[in-house]
C-alpha cells in the first residue's frame, strides 16, 4: 500500500486560524451527531422493556434490542457508499451537511415513538426503520468528516486533524453518557421507564438540527475545489476504481477499523452495561466511570493523532495496541476483587482506546483525492458493519462461556492492531510520502 498524494498545500505551512475554525466546527458537529447515534445504547435496557413483549425472556429481549442497535451498523455501508460517491463527484461539504440532517430527524422521531403496549409489533419495526436511517447517515458522516478535515490542513498535520475530529466523535459519546447519568440521577427508575427515557432522544434531535446550521459556516475543501478546477474528478464510478486499484489499502483500513470497533463498542459502549450486570455496580456509578473513561479517550485520540504525525502510525499502533491490551485485561480481570479500582482503571482503559485516533490518518493517506471519500467510506463502513455490528452479540455469547469474554475479545484485537502497526512501520521505513 503506497502512501498517496494528499494535497497541493505547502508541507511546511503551520495550522492557521481558518484551520482551527474548520476543526472546531467539524468536531462540534460530529460530537452532536455521534451523540444522536449512540444515545440508543445507553437506554438499551429501558428500550428492551418498552418495545418488546413483556413475556419475552430477558436474554432474548436483550439480543433483540442489540439487534436493532446492530442494524444501524449494518446500514452504514450502503449509506456510506452512496454519500461517498456523490461526495467524490459533487463535493465534500454537501454530503457532510446532508448526513447530519439524516441523523437529526430519526433521533427526534425516536423520542416520539409509541411503545409496544400502545401499537404492538409496529413499535419495534418503526424503531428498526429509524435506526437504519441513522446508520446510513453515520455511514456518510464519519468518513466524510475525516476526509473533510484532512483536506483542509497541510500534509504534516493530517494525523492531528483526524485525531481531533475523532475526539469530537468520542465527545459525542461522552455527551450521551452524561445525559444518561443525568436522567438516571434526576428521575427514578419508574419515571425513566414511563417517560424520561424520551428526553435524550428529543434533545438529540434538536442538537442535530443545530449542527446542520453550524455547518453552513464551513467551506468546501481546497483539494476538492482544485480537482473541480482542473477537471480531475473521477472519470468513472469512484468505488469501481477503489475496488480495482486499491485492494491493499482496503484490507489495511478494514483491519484497523476492526480494532477500532473493539475499543469503542466493547470498552466504551458495552462496558457500562457489563459493569452493572457482571460486576454489580449501580447504574449511576457505572455511567460516571464511563464518562471519565470517555474524557480520557477524547484526549487520547488527539494525542495519538499528533504522535502519528511525528513518529508515524506504525509506532503508534505498536505501542498503543500493547497498552490497550494490557490495560483492558487488567480492568476486566481485577474489578471483581477490587471494585474500588473502577475509576482509575476505566480512565486508563479509555486513554488506551485513544490509539484509534491514528486510524483515520492511515486511511486518508491510503487513497488518492479523486476516490478518497469512496475508498475510506467503503473500507470503514463495511468493516464496521461486519465487526462493529456483530460485536455486541459475539461478546454476549462469549460471556456465556467465560466471564472474561470481553477481555479476550479486546486483547485479540489489540494484538491485531500491533501486527498492522508492525507492517505499517516496515512500509514507513521504505517509502517517503509524496505530495501533489
Amino acid at each position: 500500500m503506497r502512501p498517496q498524494s494528499h494535497s497541493a498545500l505547502p508541507e511546511s505551512r503551520p495550522l492557521g486560524r481558518s484551520d482551527y475554525k474548520t476543526l472546531s466546527l467539524s468536531a462540534l458537529g460530529g460530537a452532536l451527531e455521534f451523540y444522536d447515534f449512540v444515545i440508543f445504547v445507553f437506554f438499551a435496557a429501558v428500550v428492551s422493556k418498552l418495545f418488546f413483549p413483556a413475556e419475552m425472556p430477558e436474554w432474548l429481549r436483550q439480543i433483540q434490542t442489540f439487534g436493532i442497535f446492530a442494524a444501524g451498523y449494518l446500514a452504514r455501508p450502503l449509506g456510506g457508499v452512496i454519500m461517498a460517491h456523490f461526495g467524490d463527484l459533487l463535493g465534500r461539504k454537501k454530503m457532510f451537511t446532508l448526513s447530519i440532517f439524516m441523523m437529526a430527524l430519526p433521533t427526534l422521531f425516536m423520542g416520539l415513538l409509541p411503545t409496544y403496549a400502545q401499537i404492538g409489533i409496529a413499535a419495534p419495526l418503526l424503531l428498526l426503520f429509524l435506526r437504519i436511517i441513522q446508520g446510513a447517515a453515520i455511514g456518510g458522516e464519519v468518513p466524510g468528516a475525516w476526509v473533510f478535515v484532512a483536506e483542509h490542513v497541510p500534509n504534516r498535520h493530517v494525523g492531528y486533524a483526524c485525531g481531533t475530529l475523532t475526539a469530537g466523535l468520542t465527545f459525542g459519546i461522552l455527551l450521551g453518557s452524561l445525559m444518561a447519568t443525568l436522567i438516571n440521577t434526576v428521575f427514578t427508575p419508574v419515571e425513566v421507564h414511563d417517560y424520561a427515557w424520551r428526553f435524550p432522544f428529543l434533545i438529540g434531535g434538536v442538537f442535530g438540527l443545530f449542527s446542520v446550521y453550524l455547518r453552513r459556516w464551513l467551506h468546501e475543501t481546497p483539494i476538492f475545489a482544485e480537482l473541480q478546477l482542473r477537471k480531475s474528478l473521477a472519470s468513472e464510478v469512484p468505488l469501481k476504481a477503489v475496488l480495482r486499484d486499491y485492494r491493499g489499502a482496503i484490507v489495511v483500513s478494514m483491519l484497523l477499523t476492526w480494532m477500532l470497533t473493539a475499543g469503542i463498542v466493547v470498552v466504551i459502549l458495552m462496558t457500562p452495561t457489563l459493569l452493572q450486570t457482571q460486576y454489580g455496580f449501580a447504574a449511576a456509578t457505572a455511567l460516571k466511570a464511563n464518562s471519565l473513561a470517555i474524557l480520557f479517550l477524547t484526549g487520547g485520540c488527539i494525542a495519538s493523532g499528533a504522535l502519528s504525525d511525528r513518529f508515524g502510525s506504525g509506532r503508534v499502533f505498536l505501542v498503543g495496541g500493547a497498552l490497550l491490551g494490557i490495560v483492558s485485561w487488567t480492568m476486566y480481570a481485577t474489578l471483581k476483587t477490587h471494585p474500588e479500582w473502577l475509576f482509575p482503571l476505566y480512565a486508563m482503559a479509555g486513554l488506551s482506546v485513544g490509539v484509534i485516533g491514528s486510524v483515520p490518518r492511515v486511511m486518508v493517506l491510503a487513497f488518492p483525492a479523486e476516490v478518497r471519500f469512496s475508498g475510506l467510506s467503503f473500507s470503514y463502513n463495511l468493516a464496521y458493519a461486519i465487526f462493529g455490528g456483530l460485536t455486541p452479540m459475539i461478546v454476549t455469547l462469549m460471556l456465556k462461556q467465560h466471564p472474561l469474554g470481553p477481555a479476550y475479545y479486546v486483547v485479540g484485537l489489540a494484538i491485531l492492531g500491533m501486527l498492522v502497526g508492525a507492517w505499517l512501520l516496515s512500509q514507513e521505513r521504505r517509502v517517503v510520502p509524496v505530495t501533489a
